[in-house]
C-alpha cells in the first residue's frame, strides 16, 4: 500500500498548488468481508475529485458526501458503510475522515524514506461511533521523527488504535532490454510497482525506450550494482542472451531478492545452473533453490502480454506465500 500513499503524496501537492483543501479516507476497521481491507486510503479534493479507492467503486460516492462536513468543520469524523444491505460484501466497512495538510518538513522527509527505500509506520486513532471525532487522526512516524496530517490531531489515551507497518514500494528489477521488457515493466507500472530496467552499454537503450519506468540502469553484467537488490525487490533475467545470464547470475548470487526468475525452457535453467556451479562451487544451494526459471505460471500464456500476466502472477505467489488456486475452490476467506 506504500504506493497508493506515495500517489496521495503526489497528488496533495497538486491540490495545494491550486489552493484546494484535502481529506484522507482511510479504512480503519471492518466486520466480516469486503473488497478492501483495512489501512487503504483516498483523497478527497474539495472540488469533488477523489484519488484513490476504498472499495471496487461503490462507496466512493457516500465518502465523498460525508466528507462535505469535515471540509467545513476541519473536524475528523468517522463514518460508516453496511455492504450487508448495498454491496452484498457481507461486511461493515468503517472510515476516518480527517483533514489532510502534511506540513513541509513531513513531505521531506517522507520522500526521503521513500528514496532510501525504508519502512515507516502509520497509527491512526478512532472510535467504531458515527459522528465527529475532535483531536482523532493520523500519526505517520518516519525514522525517529513523528508527524499528524493536520496540526489539531493530538494522542488519544481512550480510542482504538489502527497500526499499519508500510514497508519499500515493491520493485521489479527487469534484467534484459527486448520487446518483452516493454510489456512486462508496463503491467508492473500498472500494479503500482517500481520497475528498472538494466541493460548493458552496447545496447544503446534510453529510459524513452521504456515508457514510465522509474530507472534505467547500463552496466556490464561483472560490473552491475548488486546491492540495489532488496528484500522488496523481484527479479528476473529476460536477456535472451545465455551467456548474458550466466555472467549477470555470477553477480546475483551475492543478492537476496524476494524472487529471482529466469526467462527460457527448463533444458536451458539446468544448463544455465550446472554451468554455474562449475564457476563457483561454493555458491549456496539456498540460492540456487530459489531461482524460477521458467518464470512464470502455466495458465496457458502464449502472448507477451499473456506472459507477463504468468510471471507477475509467479511473483505475487513468492512474495505473498500462497499457493495459486481458484477461489471458486477455496474454502476459507479470500483474505485472511
Amino acid at each position: 500500500m506504500t504506493h497508493e500513499f506515495k500517489n496521495i503524496i503526489k497528488e496533495y501537492l497538486i491540490a495545494k498548488n491550486a489552493n484546494l483543501k484535502c481529506v484522507l479516507a482511510t479504512v480503519v476497521d471492518l466486520d466480516g468481508s469486503s473488497y478492501r481491507r483495512p489501512g487503504v486510503r483516498m483523497l478527497i479534493r474539495e472540488d469533488n475529485i477523489m484519488i484513490g479507492a476504498v472499495s471496487g467503486g461503490c462507496v466512493e460516492k457516500e465518502v465523498l458526501f460525508q466528507a462535505q462536513s469535515v471540509f467545513k468543520k476541519q473536524i475528523p469524523k468517522l463514518m460508516t458503510y453496511d455492504g450487508r444491505y448495498r454491496l452484498g460484501c457481507e461486511g461493515i466497512l468503517y472510515l476516518l475522515l480527517e483533514p489532510f495538510s502534511p506540513s513541509k518538513s513531513l513531505i521531506a522527509d517522507f520522500n526521503t524514506i521513500i528514496e532510501n527505500r525504508s519502512f515507516f509506520e502509520l497509527t491512526t486513532s478512532y472510535k467504531k461511533e458515527y459522528g465527529d471525532l475532535k483531536g482523532f487522526g493520523t500519526f505517520i512516524h518516519l525514522d525517529d521523527k513523528s508527524y499528524t496530517f493536520n496540526e489539531n490531531t493530538r494522542e488519544q489515551l481512550e480510542a482504538l488504535i489502527f497500526k499499519q507497518n508500510m514497508s519499500p514500494c515493491q520493485r521489479l528489477l527487469l534484467i534484459g532490454g527486448e520487446h518483452d521488457t516493454v510489456q512486462l515493466a508496463q503491467f508492473g507500472l500498472n500494479m503500482g510497482w517500481e520497475v528498472t530496467v538494466a541493460v548493458t552499454p552496447k545496447e544503446d537503450k534510453t529510459k524513452a525506450d521504456f515508457p514510465g519506468i522509474n530507472a534505467l540502469l547500463n552496466y556490464e553484467p561483472e560490473d552491475f550494482p548488486v546491492k540495489i537488490i532488496d528484500a522488496n525487490t523481484a527479479v528476473l533475467l529476460m536477456t535472451h542472451s545465455y551467456v548474458k545470464d550466466l555472467k549477470y547470475l555470477m553477480v546475483l548470487k551475492n543478492s537476496n531478492p524476494a524472487y529471482l526468475g529466469v526467462l527460457g525452457p527448463a533444458k536451458r535453467r539446468e544448463k544455465l545452473l550446472s554451468e554455474l556451479l562449475e564457476h563457483d562451487m561454493d555458491i549456496e544451494m539456498e540460492f540456487i533453490e530459489n531461482i524460477h526459471g521458467p518464470a512464470g505460471l502455466d495458465i496457458g500464456a502464449i502472448t507477451p502480454q499473456e506472459i507477463a500476466i504468468s510471471i507477475l502472477a509467479e511473483i505475487l505467489t513468492v512474495i505473498r506465500k500462497t499457493d495459486p488456486m481458484m477461489l471458486k475452490d477455496k474454502l476459507k476467506e479470500i483474505h485472511h
